[in-house]
């Protein structure tokens, strides 16, 4: 966590986001949502489908311009999509690369290879891996270029429980040794139970933040029990967001 009185590495103030179409009616996705994310911090985004989570990333990642509001940190974030997004005729170590600033493509990254469990595979090409190592691919294409702020979107979505686990566990891994920040929406409140330092609920549409909930007991103390109550108190408190 950042030191008392530091600035959030990341601040999201989005006043209003609305979809204009020719002949229909405006949509208003996203309502007074105001965040930061501070240095070391895991913060994940929970909502509903459909509440306009995707519709902030897009935002801070400057890929929607059209908004009223302001975002400060993004430029230094690294982001991982719910799809890999791997070019299938570039071998891994060359779509990694492709993801850093020219300057920067020459760079050693055997360190981070090794991290991640890449380094048999830095040859290979995407349609020669599962779909864990895809997302393996795209974790280490983020990371390339050492931001301070990690982005992910869905990121374990489709894995079987043991991928998205072992997933799981490199990330926070390398976000705690690395000293970075993440950002993670996701629909699976317990993952974001088992790895967040602090959960940001968004309303449905427009997306409004209902609840800021810090996680105080260290990840490596959260056992089942603990879980499962922290769960059952989110879901009583917020029936419109957590399911029972």
């Amino acid at each position: 966590m950042s030191a008392a009185g530091a600035e959030p590495v990341l601040q999201v103030a989005i006043d209003a986001k609305v979809y204009r179409s020719k002949g229909a009616e405006p949509v208003e996705a996203v309502r007074n949502l105001a965040f930061g994310v501070e240095a070391g911090e895991i913060v994940c985004l929970i909502g509903p489908s459909g509440a306009g989570k995707t519709t902030t990333l897009r935002i801070l990642l400057g890929l929607d311009p059209d908004f009223e509001g302001r975002v400060s940190g993004a430029d230094q974030a690294g982001m991982v999509f719910q799809e890999p997004r791997l070019l299938p005729w570039r071998s891994v170590e060359h779509n990694v690369r492709l993801g850093l600033p020219r300057a920067r493509r020459g760079r050693d990254l055997d360190t981070l290879f090794t991290r991640l469990g890449l380094t048999p595979w830095r040859s290979s090409y995407p349609k020669a891996l599962s779909l864990g190592m895809q997302r393996r691919v795209a974790l280490a294409r983020a990371l390339a270029d050492d931001p301070r702020v990690l982005v992910l979107d869905e990121p374990f979505v489709s894995l079987d429980d043991a991928a998205a686990a072992e997933l799981r566990g490199l990330v926070v891994d390398t976000v705690d040794s690395a000293g970075m920040s993440v950002l993670m929406v996701t629909h699976n409140v317990a993952e974001a139970i088992g790895i967040a330092d602090r959960l940001l609920l968004v309303s449905k549409r427009p997306a409004t933040l209902m609840a800021d909930v810090p996680l105080d007991r260290p990840r490596g103390q959260r056992d089942r029990a603990w879980a499962e109550a922290t769960r059952a108190a989110l879901a009583a408190q917020h029936p419109g967001i957590i399911a029972e």
